[in-house]
């Protein structure tokens, strides 16, 4: 076991060529369920209608066929119901259906196109409902400013992922909730420096990329200090370079 420390000890202090990095996916889960293709539209009124004809009838209309079945009896026989006395008010399943259609016509729903869809403002959250979003930030590496996602230097002393964790907060602020998907990093992204900074203690970085769900709804607070950007996966190739873009990609599924 000593001696096992003293090479973890060794291995510790020894330059790394590779500059660590922890980077995190921070996504924006689907508000609203995407719009039916056709034929999917074809099988679920397929499939509601075989539902509709094996199923039996609900307690409403049960009381609705017996109501039914004692107007016929009345006008039949013109009898008077003991029961309703003066002045008594008798709700009929008839009368709640009316009801409840007011109620369904007056009822509307909000719109799939928000007004950031229109305007094509990726900064917002309120775009792009049915689809999953990402949060791009803008960054200074060496001379170049680039779009990517939120990453910090790893430092002694952190895991990969608090290294991410850390990298979120650097953007959004210490408040903004959101769950990580374990502790194990989804992709990687290798890369070499330029050969005019090169040497043998700092060849290049290798960025872990980690998961994670938005769960703050509300981000007017967001300590946003970068430029930013909310995209669906279809609009990463406008910001991310090919290489970057290829291993982001791979651990991407848009449902």
């Amino acid at each position: 076991m000593a001696a096992l420390g003293q090479r973890l000890c060794t291995a510790a202090a020894a330059p790394r060529p590779w500059r660590l990095f922890g980077a995190l996916c921070l996504l924006r889960l689907p508000r609203i369920t995407q719009p039916l293709r056709r034929e999917e539209e074809e099988m679920a009124a397929l499939m509601g209608q075989i539902e509709l004809e094996k199923s039996h009838y609900s307690d409403h209309e049960i009381r609705k066929l017996e109501e039914e079945e004692q107007l016929k009896r009345r006008k039949e026989s013109m009898y008077d119901d003991d029961d309703e006395g003066p002045g008594k008010t008798v709700v009929m399943a008839q009368d709640l259906e009316d009801k409840w259609e007011q109620k369904l016509l007056q009822f509307k729903a909000a719109p799939r196109i928000t007004d950031a869809d229109k305007n094509n403002i990726r900064t917002s959250l309120n775009r792009k409902l049915d689809s999953n979003l990402m949060l791009l930030v803008k960054q200074k590496i060496g001379n170049q400013e680039l779009w990517l996602l939120p990453q910090a230097e790893w430092q002694p002393g952190e895991t990969l992922r608090s290294t991410a964790e850390r990298a979120m907060a650097t953007f959004l602020g210490d408040h903004i909730q959101a769950k990580f998907l374990g502790n194990a990093p989804y992709g990687l992204y290798k890369y070499k420096f330029p050969r005019a900074i090169r040497t043998e203690d700092n060849v290049g970085a290798k960025v872990f990329f980690f998961k994670a769900f938005l769960q703050s709804n509300d981000l007017s607070q967001a300590e946003l200090k970068e430029d930013y950007l909310w995209v669906t996966k279809d609009e990463l190739g406008d910001y991310l370079k090919t290489e970057y873009l290829k291993k982001v990609t791979r651990f991407l599924l848009d449902l």
